[in-house]
């Protein structure tokens, strides 16, 4: 029989469930998020995977952890602090402790705290046992155990039975925030339709799971958290690799393009590979090159056939690709080069984020190369990033660097399905075949210095093209000292002349003049908006802008630069958009930068705010 509950209402709640790398933690925490999306909740994820691929089992190292935090109002951050914590062992307390508030709940699988356990957490004695949780509600669950009582009748073997132990929290999850537990087990269903027994088993600790919460006298409240007020319009929870995938094919649709994408797996980009494989009845094409350079040079060739090319990398598949990007430079052929950024230098940390390759994209190629960039801020922004990427290089026949990172690449949040008719334009003319006794040009410029994008095979289209310095208008090979200026500069004004086609700057919030300025790009978005909009009630008269266009500027960033005493640039990196900003428009910006693997919290932003203002 049910146990006398009591419900509290939440505006907001933040849940972290962590474990070892096995415990299915991603899988619970995404289940979780796909069910309060499905609610109608506003949320903002971060999936926190361990560094090392295979860290030893039971270890701090091997931690893998997801935050979510859902509400009934505008969710901007996957949250600073959690109000729930889900640990499986005592490793995942021991590196995650420091994330719960002071009166947060804390749910520990008590068969992950043994005298094995805590000897490879290095812990000297169990945190269920003495006094160091007494500032916490602590609720000790041996789920292990539980999930094994469950399913004594199924003919598994313990380790399949120790897998579905995330279900069983899973199900305590729902029963303590009012859930539905409907959409996961369509979910369950169809990942194992197919094997009846592992279906049953994963079925029957879920629904144990919430029984236990209908019935143990150990916890008898319960929260709710009210559906949130968004625009009208179709919902899908998306992760900023699937909205990159989707961002493609949308401007291959949009502009009539064949979509071809060369690509080397990588973390944390590989799974924008794995989501275009899926898009073949969409004319898509995937090919998975046996190395960096193999993947960027065969996304060049079919720019030069006519598709939208593109490839994808992380920063060492940057390194790699660096001369390739030279080559597209010099041939002036539409390519979208997509980095998602991870902590560096070398293979660095490939699952944990940072935003340290802006000066790779705006430098780091031999000789005079600049590239267009594009960052997105935000999961669900990557559509619309990739999407101007792909304008942008087809429009002006250049190659375009679009900036994501780990943190937004596998964050997940509510994305309203745009409708066709919003999607802005993207209009292709080919070049015609020349009429008799004409020559054709191939370095003949419109206005936006654009050469035509002539198709191999159309007669009278016959052109040379290479790697060596061009001649403009002719196209010939020319080793003038002269003609190599020229077209460094003309290729750099190619660049600078993309600003009269991209919207101007706009103030995110607060006042258009005052006496900061927070300028941000990229991943730091969310974080940037709500410190400011909280400073903002509080009675700061400080705004905030946030940049898509990393190259070339909006034309009006300078203006918009002067209209404040200070301006501030909180980055994930060492300082790389601050010294930029100093250097092209001679204001002493301030930098404010963090280099851990983490995002920035909504709490350290505003104090550096409020220490900047004294």
């Amino acid at each position: 029989m049910a146990l006398e509950t009591t419900t509290h209402d939440l505006e907001e709640a933040v849940i972290k469930f962590a474990g070892d790398s096995g415990d299915g933690m991603q899988l619970t925490g995404t289940q979780f998020t796909t069910n309060s999306a499905l609610f109608g909740n506003d949320l903002g994820t971060f999936p926190d995977f361990p560094a090392e691929i295979r860290a030893p089992i039971g270890t701090v190292a091997g931690v893998s952890g997801f935050q979510l935090h859902f509400g009934s109002k505008e969710i901007f951050t996957p949250g600073d602090i959690c109000d729930v914590l889900v640990v499986m062992n005592s490793a995942a307390l021991k590196s995650n402790i420091r994330n719960i508030k002071k009166g947060g709940i804390i749910i520990a699988n008590t068969a992950g705290f043994d005298a094995k356990n805590l000897k490879l957490a290095n812990m000297t004695s169990n945190a269920l046992e003495d006094d160091s949780l007494t500032n916490y509600t602590v609720i000790k669950i041996d789920v292990t155990r539980m999930t094994r009582e469950a399913l004594t009748d199924i003919q598994l073997g313990m380790k399949e039975k120790d897998r579905c132990k995330n279900m069983f929290v899973l199900g305590f999850l729902y029963w303590m925030f009012n859930r539905e537990m409907d959409n996961t087990i369509k979910f369950l269903n169809d990942k194992f339709g197919k094997k009846p027994e592992v279906l049953e088993a994963n079925l029957r600790v879920l629904k144990a799971g919430y029984s236990y919460g209908d019935t143990t006298e150990t916890f008898n409240t319960r929260y709710k958290v009210e559906k949130a007020v968004m625009p009208a319009g179709t919902y899908r929870s998306i992760m900023g690799n699937q909205a990159t995938a989707l961002g493609l094919v949308a401007a291959s649709k949009k502009s009539g393009l064949p979509l071809f994408l060369g690509s080397y797996p990588i973390t944390p980009a590989s799974d924008i590979l794995h989501d275009l494989a899926k898009y073949k009845s969409f004319g898509v094409k995937t090919f998975q090159a046996e190395d960096e350079i193999a993947a960027i040079t065969s996304a060049i060739g079919a720019s030069f056939g006519g598709s939208l090319a593109v490839t994808t990398t992380s920063g060492p598949g940057m390194a790699l690709k660096t001369e390739a990007l030279g080559l597209a430079t010099v041939l002036e052929i539409p390519l979208v080069i997509i980095n998602v950024q991870r902590g560096g230098p070398s293979t660095g940390l490939p699952t944990k984020t940072e935003q340290a390759d802006l000066f790779q994209a705006y430098y780091g190629r031999n000789g005079e190369c600049p590239i267009p960039i594009v960052a997105a801020q935000s999961p669900s922004d990557c559509f619309n990033a990739v999407y101007e990427a792909c304008r942008i290089s087809v429009q002006h026949m250049i190659p375009v660097i679009l900036l994501t990172d780990g943190y937004i690449a596998n964050g997940a949040e509510p994305w309203r399905f745009p409708k066709e008719s919003e999607l802005e334009e993207i209009k292709i003319e080919f070049a015609k075949p020349m009429a008799e006794g004409e020559k054709f040009m191939p370095y003949a410029r419109d206005e936006k210095l654009s050469r035509p994008w002539a198709i191999p095979g159309t007669k009278g289209l016959e052109h040379r093209i290479g790697g060596l310095e061009k001649q403009n208008i002719t196209g010939n090979i020319s080793y003038e000292p002269e003609n190599h200026e020229f077209m460094v500069k003309l290729r750099e004004e190619k660049v600078e002349r993309i600003a009269n086609y991209i919207p101007e700057q706009k103030i995110d919030s607060g006042p258009s003049k005052g006496k900061l300025l927070v300028l941000g790009w990229g991943g730091t978005y969310g974080a940037l908006k709500a410190a400011v909009r909280e400073l903002n009630e509080e009675g700061f008269a400080i705004a905030h802008a946030h940049l898509r266009h990393m190259r070339p500027f909006p034309k009006n960033l300078g203006e918009i630069l002067n209209n404040y005493d200070k301006v501030l640039i909180p980055e994930i990196n060492n300082g790389q958009l601050v010294k930029i900003i100093r250097d092209k428009y001679f204001i002493d910006a301030m930098a404010y930068n963090k280099i851990q693997g983490l995002p920035f919290f909504k709490s350290e932003l505003m104090d550096k705010i409020r220490e900047t203002l004294k």
